[in-house]
């Protein structure tokens, strides 16, 4: 059961059964890299990635499936759960690194009193990138999600870290004790870090996603392995349709024609996200399909171009 009217809009209470959700809103979230469909010349693309410790500069529109290339090689290489930095207009090389309360270790020393202790490991944190870096027996994997949104100089800032595969802490490094155990990034384990430096010994797996809004330096492209998402076609979003949904779509069926007006859309410039037309089919789909006159208002409120507002 996929369409059910739960609301009327007549202001009556009633008991409603809710339908389950698609497999992409269930929580808490699990992985959607066994659904995702690698298109033509990207397995390549990740492999060039892994064999050179280069890392992966994916370009493509939202929803295009680029954030979830991480969440599937990272699944099949058996490489941990994929850590996560996503890019704003504020986000620095530091706090990627590693985030320091120095506010707090403050206000807990004038707690303190006169005892004289002073723990700097509770203030402390390593970033999504810091973790990324550690020393480790197998390279983690690390989604840099829409690092167009950067500031200017972010790309510039990642160069020297991404080269050298190493950082400094440098409150560590000034730290009265040589080795500190500091929390690690989406968790509570711990790693002993000496002297302020972590080295990686295993350069991670990292994927960096663009919209295409901004252009990047020479120097941080010829660091990485390109690839661009290209333009969905019909036998694409058929099997995407059929890892996400399980429905085989039959030739001359709604939900056919619903997938080729939208490649033909795409293709006549509209910019439109492949996970609106997984909604689209998911709603249409099922005993509880909507009927015509529903369809055509469902497909016009949820393939809306994404350039308007």
């Amino acid at each position: 059961m996929t369409w059910s009217p739960y609301y009327t809009g007549d202001g009556i209470p009633r008991d409603v059964e809710i339908a389950d959700p698609p497999p992409w809103r269930t929580f808490p979230r699990r992985a959607m890299g066994k659904e995702f469909q690698p298109p033509p010349g990207l397995v390549e693309a990740v492999n060039a990635a892994l064999h050179l410790r280069r890392p992966l500069l994916l370009t493509g529109p939202a929803g295009s499936g680029k954030s979830t290339v991480v969440e599937q090689v990272a699944n099949e290489l058996k490489l941990g759960d994929a850590l996560r930095w996503h890019i704003t207009s504020r986000s620095t090389l530091t706090d990627a690194l590693y985030r320091y309360d120095a506010l707090g270790r403050i206000h807990a020393q004038r707690l303190g009193g006169s005892d004289g202790v002073d723990d700097i490991a509770p203030f402390l944190q390593l970033g999504p990138l810091g973790t990324a870096l550690l020393p480790s027996g197998r390279p983690r994997a690390l989604l840099i999600d829409e690092v167009d949104k950067s500031d200017l100089d972010l790309p510039s800032d990642l160069l020297d870290v991404l080269e050298r595969g190493e950082y400094e802490i440098p409150e560590l490094a000034r730290y009265k004790d040589d080795v500190v155990d500091v929390r690690q990034w989406g968790g509570d384990e711990r790693h002993a870090v000496e002297r302020g430096r972590v080295r990686c010994t295993q350069f991670p797996f990292i994927v960096m996603t663009s919209n295409g809004e901004r252009d990047f330096p020479a120097a941080f492209l010829r660091r990485c392995i390109r690839y661009t998402m290209p333009q969905p076609t019909i036998p694409l979003l058929r099997r995407m349709v059929m890892a996400h949904l399980r429905l085989d779509i039959e030739d001359g069926s709604p939900l056919s024609d619903l997938i080729t007006d939208f490649v033909a859309r795409v293709e006549g410039g509209e910019t439109l996200a492949v996970d609106q037309l997984l909604n689209a089919v998911h709603v249409m789909s099922g005993g509880s399909a909507p009927d015509e006159g529903h369809r055509r208002q469902l497909v016009e409120l949820l393939l809306r171009e994404l350039s308007r507002a």
